[in-house]
């Protein structure tokens, strides 16, 4: 069997994705990988569901024009609106960031009392809960929007009181309710988990970038499309918007700032 070389396309509306790619790119240092951030419409999380699947129909084929073998939807809400679309549309693997916490959840829960935590779009989707019942329906689940996690983490509040005091308000609810285990079902939120944990430290959390980067090697491996195994080069980034606050953001939820950036223009019928 010949590596195939080819990069793995990752995106989400905006930089939250990064989690994912970061834990991509850990775990898999011998693949290439080209983000694609569509932050001049982030957040997705606040337009309809056929809104959602066109921004992310057209940030696929930009990727497909990039010669890439796998995407990887790094979005919860483009995971749970568009995923089944572009899964039957395009002809390579897609993998999203929602069945792969799900199992996590499902292999960790002892009391099967769980616990989904998200943006508002996520949590009115349903999408985790409908999977959590596809597969177990024996297991109780709480859902919980947590509105205010997504700018906190953005102000890099991750240590202030003020978030302790909003981790508390949003999950004592979760707690009353006996939940033994909770998804993180937003790409920002792991960045939240020691917060959550100083709070709640009999909590288990599931982070679903570390899942979905796992799942993704499982895939490689079952399609025998994996690279060569040297190492890959750095991730090509790509912003439908280029802002000030993006290039802070990236060493936030990357871990350290890139190489290069480049911004690009996405459109229906108007890809440049």
């Amino acid at each position: 069997m010949s590596p195939d070389n080819r990069p793995i396309g990752v995106f989400d509306s905006g930089m939250g994705g990064l989690t994912v790619l970061a834990e991509l790119v850990r775990l898999l240092p011998g693949e290439s990988f080209i983000y694609l951030g569509d932050t001049a419409r982030v957040p997705y999380g606040s337009r309809s569901p056929r809104t959602i699947q066109r921004y992310s129909r057209e940030v696929a084929g930009y990727l497909m024009q990039s010669g890439i073998k796998m995407l990887v939807i790094a979005c919860n809400t483009a995971s749970a609106h568009a995923k089944q679309e572009l899964t039957e549309s395009l002809p390579l693997p897609v993998i999203g960031v929602i069945e792969p916490g799900v199992n996590a959840l499902l292999a960790r829960t002892r009391n099967r009392r769980v616990g989904v935590i998200g943006t508002r779009s996520t949590i009115k989707s349903s999408a985790y809960e409908n999977q959590i019942r596809r597969l177990n329906p024996s297991v109780s689940v709480f859902s919980k929007a947590c509105p205010l996690f997504v700018p906190l983490v953005e102000e890099g509040w991750l240590d202030k009181k003020i978030t302790s005091l909003v981790v508390q308000e949003y999950l004592s609810e979760l707690v009353r309710e006996e939940v033994d285990t909770i998804v993180l079902g937003c790409t920002h939120y792991p960045l939240l988990k020691k917060a959550i944990y100083g709070e709640f430290p009999l909590l288990q959390l599931v982070d679903s970038s570390v899942e979905t980067a796992a799942e993704v090697k499982r895939e490689l491996e079952k399609e025998k499309i994996s690279s060569s195994g040297s190492p890959g080069s750095p991730p090509r980034i790509f912003l439908t918007d280029l802002t000030e606050q993006m290039r802070q953001l990236e060493k936030l939820f990357f871990g350290m700032p890139f190489q290069s950036v480049e911004e690009i223009s996405i459109g229906e019928g108007n890809i440049q």
